[in-house]
């Protein structure tokens, strides 16, 4: 295992590896996992809240059915027909781990039929689910079966589906986005859905290469490892366990679509080290772009262009035209 260290001078990208340990039933382990969601019915719902829409974009608030009996919320923003008509092309924005839902208006604004995720526990989908704190990487921790981001990122990929159900998109163009966490729900959620995702973006990937970066940094929330081991330094083997079986390393081979990865070199939640391990391992057509003085916000003033170019060279939405698309060298 190559050693990390945020202080080190910087490696060539393809020699970061961390601890991370791929268990030999991980495939089967999702397959059940996923075999088992995809028997539920979906049961989608909308409502248009006219209060939020504008004259470009229509608003709604929606649900679906995910694992356990949650009833999942989001956002779903698309274009107004009279603004753009249809098809469109599906986009899911992924939250981080404190920030809540987005209301992705401004993307509908540029075509996409957008839904803001909220998996179990964020804001409205929190009522029969809410670990509080100490939060969700912690939550039932010593046991794969009912950790609590099997649900999690079961419910992200669950909004493939409601996007799915939508007449109005264009099924062959679907993508994911997201930081942070949203960074590790866009590699989990491109590699569960690989029959559908049709490329990626993320940003300072979370939940990759767990227990290094737990020992690379000691911010929140990654600090809430430290602190169970702390209190029980006996359950670190079942710990690291499970956690292979969440780790976004893990899912990073079964990506086939283009991905976008983008980190900053300074950035103290999720160590850099990390960002460029889960890169080495997509599966797929790549790019990365690793922003020097950039924190956990992975440069996100500098990167967003490439971002929105990224995603618009792959999804196609017709409000961005080829005048309109940002362009970068």
């Amino acid at each position: 295992m190559t050693q990390l260290t945020t202080h080190q001078a910087r490696k060539p990208a393809d020699q970061y590896g961390t601890s991370t340990v791929r268990p030999p039933d991980f495939d089967t382990f999702w397959a059940a996992i996923m075999a088992e969601a995809n028997a539920i019915p979906l049961n989608p719902t909308q409502e248009h809240v006219p209060l939020r829409s504008t004259d470009e974009v229509d608003v709604f608030d929606i649900g679906y059915d995910s694992l356990d009996g949650l009833r999942i919320a989001g956002w779903y923003c698309r274009p107004k027909e009279s603004y753009l008509p249809p098809p469109y092309p599906g986009l899911l924005i992924v939250p981080g781990y404190i920030s809540e839902p987005t209301l992705p208006k401004s993307w509908a604004r540029m075509g996409y039929a957008a839904v803001g995720v909220a998996p179990r526990g964020k804001l409205r989908s929190n009522r029969s689910y809410n670990p509080g704190y100490p939060g969700l990487l912690v939550n039932n921790i010593v046991d794969r079966h009912t950790y609590s981001y099997r649900g999690f990122y079961v419910d992200a990929c669950r909004a493939v589906d409601f996007v799915l159900s939508r007449p109005e998109v264009d099924r062959t163009r679907i993508g994911v986005h997201g930081s942070s966490q949203g960074g590790a729900l866009t590699i989990t959620t491109a590699a569960l859905r690989r029959d559908v995702i049709a490329c990626g973006a993320a940003g300072a990937p979370y939940l990759c290469g767990f227990m290094d970066a737990a020992s690379l940094t000691h911010s929140w929330p990654y600090q809430e490892i430290n602190d169970y081991l702390r209190l029980y330094p006996e359950r670190e083997p079942d710990v690291r366990a499970t956690l292979n079986y969440f780790d976004g390393i893990n899912f990073a081979p079964l990506i086939t679509a283009p991905m976008m990865v983008y980190i900053g070199l300074n950035d103290d939640v999720c160590p850099p080290e990390t960002g460029y391990a889960v890169y080495n391992a997509i599966g797929g057509p790549k790019e990365l772009h690793a922003q020097p003085r950039s924190a956990h916000d992975a440069g996100r003033h500098w990167v967003m262009p490439r971002v929105e170019a990224f995603l618009a060279k792959h999804l196609r939405p017709a409000a961005m035209s080829d005048d309109s698309v940002p362009t970068v060298e």
